[in-house]
């Protein structure tokens, strides 16, 4: 397979997590080197799907893995033939001010840092498991799920699904989290969620979303599941107990991870 980036430092295994890797690439979008963990299961089959984590505001590649324990919890559920093998992808943002929103900004394109470099990457890490039959499939949490919902609408040729936790649903939410200038995630078009996926609502796959009872963004995520209904976009929607935070997106991932395994 022809080499996409010009350089890759990865994480020595013998000294790192069982079956999750640390990866630094030079990422053509961002203009600079971008992070990555990567989880394989033990015997990983060929075709294998892969399931793309985004973290919110402030974190970075090793949030997923290292505050909710995702590999983990997927690991075991393979084990006890709960879910199909899958690999987890869980990039950096670009680490961007306090989070680039996964958008383009002026000199580095977000999106496509996921949507290209991080999926080549991942396929260049594991030739003998990511194959092209396999699928992809988006999720995150808060800016990660904002990010995810928009990528997943915007490239419904790539990703089978996607899915948001706690999710900012527009720009204009990222002033509850962030301290730089809202003009600068504005470098694009379809910017709000519901906007996005009316946009692409004919090739839409069907997605999901969720939020705690006592999360700040409830309200907008409630708003969104209502302009979805009105608007005829099949989708799941659904509350669970819990605020913004850590507990319950530990708590809930699997949910996800259940909903796409329906769709491997």
């Amino acid at each position: 397979m022809k080499e996409t980036f010009r350089s890759i430092e990865q994480s020595n295994p013998s000294y790192g997590i069982r079956n999750l890797h640390f990866v630094t690439i030079k990422s053509p979008q961002l203009g600079t080197r971008g992070d990555i963990c990567i989880y394989i299961p033990e015997n990983c089959p060929m075709d294998v799907p892969v399931v793309i984590l985004l973290h919110g505001v402030y974190g970075s590649a090793w949030s997923w893995p290292l505050s909710s324990g995702v590999h983990e919890q997927v690991d075991q559920a393979i084990k006890e033939g709960i879910i199909k093998p899958l690999i987890l992808v869980m990039p950096s943002d670009g680490l961007w001010g306090d989070g680039s929103g996964y958008v383009k900004h002026q000199e580095q394109d977000f999106e496509k840092w996921i949507v290209e470099d991080v999926i080549a990457v991942a396929r260049q890490l594991a030739p003998d498991q990511i194959s092209q039959a396999s699928k992809f499939f988006i999720a995150g949490l808060s800016m990660g799920g904002y990010g995810a919902m928009r990528i997943g609408a915007r490239h419904p040729d790539v990703f089978t699904s996607f899915a948001g936790l706690s999710s900012i649903t527009s720009i204009d939410e990222f002033a509850h989290f962030v301290e730089e200038d809202l003009d600068s995630y504005q470098m694009d078009t379809e910017l709000s969620l519901i906007d996005s996926l009316i946009a692409n609502k004919e090739r839409l796959p069907y997605f999901r979303f969720d939020c705690g009872k006592d999360d700040l963004l409830l309200a907008y995520n409630q708003k969104l599941h209502s302009k979805l209904l009105e608007a005829n976009i099949p989708h799941d929607y659904e509350e669970f107990e819990g605020g913004h935070s850590w507990d319950y997106w530990k708590n809930n991932i699997m949910k996800t991870i259940l909903f796409f395994n329906l769709r491997f």
